[in-house]
């Protein structure tokens, strides 16, 4: 039972409770300001009820990361029903949403070092980017599908970048778009003609 005056342990999911209250303290700060005490707090759990799933910060942002990947892999796969020319822009436009939409997870994805080192991440990484490569393997022939995914990935992560970091206005989505859509297909288009 908690000493701290609160009901003994008996959470029904705290593994996924923990999880929502992270993701709101990361989306209302960052990852340095995100501690298991206020995901504890946040979750109405005792302060070391969460590391029964988490055995410490990192292992929580690296299930941050993991959560991430997972929904863009799902937003991924949604444009790429829409990409039915081959012209990646429905999957570049669910890319820079995503980014605009979860900012602070899209950081943690890309900056955390826990993507470097834990198997958990880099699978979900994987997965993700694997939908890209499904998407773009009729595209580019075969020699330089590896090359033209990462150019790929590079155009959009950085347009993303960009516009999260208040190098290209965002205030109007409809421009934004055209802006995305513009530059992929000026970028992709002479490698799709062969």
């Amino acid at each position: 039972m908690s000493t701290s005056g609160q009901s003994p342990y008996h959470h029904g999911d705290l593994r996924h409770a923990c999880l929502v209250a992270a993701l709101e303290l990361l989306e209302e700060g960052d990852e340095t300001t995100l501690s298991i005490r206020e995901v504890a707090r946040r979750a109405g759990v005792s302060a070391n009820a969460p590391y029964r799933h988490y055995a410490d910060k990192d292992a929580l942002l690296a299930a941050l990361a993991v959560h991430g990947y997972e929904l863009l892999r799902k937003d991924l796969i949604a444009a790429a029903a829409q990409d039915t020319d081959g012209d990646l822009v429905a999957m570049a436009l669910a890319y820079v949403h995503f980014a605009l939409d979860h900012p602070a997870v899209f950081r943690l994805m890309f900056g955390h070092p826990c993507n470097r080192t834990r198997p958990d991440v880099k699978d979900a990484a994987n997965a993700t980017s694997a939908v890209l490569a499904e998407q773009i393997r009729g595209t580019a022939p075969k020699a330089e599908a590896e090359a033209f995914l990462l150019g790929v990935w590079a155009i959009v992560h950085g347009l993303a970048t960009l516009i999260l970091d208040g190098k290209i206005a965002s205030d109007k989505p409809r421009a934004m778009g055209a802006l995305v859509t513009d530059v992929v297909r000026t970028m992709t288009g002479p490698r799709r003609r062969r």
